[in-house]
């Protein structure tokens, strides 16, 4: 296998490389039937109706048609894969029990289209899955057996970690993913930050940390899209990316277990870090399956740096 960022056996598809890094064989199939269900939802994309379903989520957010849809298409394959046990998604209000006794199978909780709303100005969005051994959503997401996000851009890649490292793929003219890097390492310090939130509902931390940023010439960039934003940090590997807590927000907005938790797992492979500000993301215990959390990501550094001014001026 390839052992450095940036180098690459041509040809390695997604199936094979799992297969060669000795992964279970249900954890296998579970990654690609989400990698296979991708395909549907970039069809949605491109050709679904980009308005309201008239529903709402687990958050009381009204749902667009393409939310509900790319949720669907991720329940049946997963159903489907005959591996797993519990299914949790940031758009339904119920987790959804597929084998009661799952010790021997995976549950999984997703977003199955963050950033919905950048659709319609045709922004890139994504898919974030996190997948625990069992049936058991619950634990800290640093049991997590594997994590993944499928990023909709002008190409459409998946990064995927089991633990054993960071890895990217895109999808080729056949609709199939195949190897680009591997074992992607983030650096020490930002040189690109994406902050999320309204700057005048910063605490007195965030803002002196935000501050600091900009004195030191790191460079502004935000969409708006989690995914998106994270990308761009891991795969420049010099970046933060926070959602902070507000004064009107303590617990921040982004979710525990359908993105924070996998994201974070993916930067700690890459040698990032992942804090609320007060402590690393991968030690909480949820409580709920709606849990949020405040969130700095990226550059080991930075993110010390940003518990060092939270500490100090909240």
């Amino acid at each position: 296998m390839v052992k450095e960022a940036g180098q690459t056996k041509l040809h390695i598809d997604l199936h094979r490389h799992l297969r060669e890094n000795n992964e279970d064989p249900r954890l296998i199939r579970l990654i690609c039937e989400i990698a296979e269900a991708s395909k549907y939802i970039i069809n949605s994309i491109r050709t679904g109706d980009l308005g309201l379903a008239g529903t709402s989520n687990l958050y009381g957010e009204e749902q667009l048609a393409l939310d509900v849809l790319s949720d669907r298409i991720l329940v049946k394959r997963l159903t489907y894969s005959g591996v797993v046990a519990k299914i949790a998604s940031e758009e339904s209000r119920e987790v959804t029990t597929i084998h009661e006794n799952g010790d021997e199978y995976y549950s999984v909780a997703y977003d199955p289209l963050d950033g919905s709303s950048l659709v319609d100005v045709n922004l890139a969005v994504g898919t974030i899955v996190s997948i625990f051994k069992g049936s058991n959503l619950l634990q800290p997401g640093r049991k997590q057996a594997a994590a993944l996000y499928i990023l909709y851009g002008p190409r459409t890649t998946l990064v995927y970690s089991t633990g054993k490292g960071v890895h990217e793929f895109s999808m080729n003219q056949l609709m199939e993913y195949t190897l680009v890097r591997e074992n992607i390492r983030m650096g020490d310090k930002a040189a690109i930050y994406s902050p999320g939130g309204q700057r005048n509902l910063y605490t007195q931390g965030v803002e002196s940390f935000a501050a600091y940023l900009e004195e030191n010439g790191v460079k502004l960039r935000y969409s708006g899209g989690f995914v998106p934003d994270f990308n761009q940090v891991l795969l420049k590997g010099k970046g933060i990316f926070f959602y902070p807590h507000l004064k009107n927000a303590p617990q921040g907005k982004l979710r525990l277990l359908f993105e924070l938790n996998p994201m974070a797992f993916l930067m700690e492979q890459a040698g990032g870090a992942a804090s609320t500000g007060r402590g690393p993301i991968l030690d909480i215990v949820p409580q709920k399956v709606e849990d949020r959390a405040p969130v700095f990501i990226g550059c080991r550094e930075d993110v010390a740096k940003a518990e060092k001014f939270i500490a100090a001026g909240d």
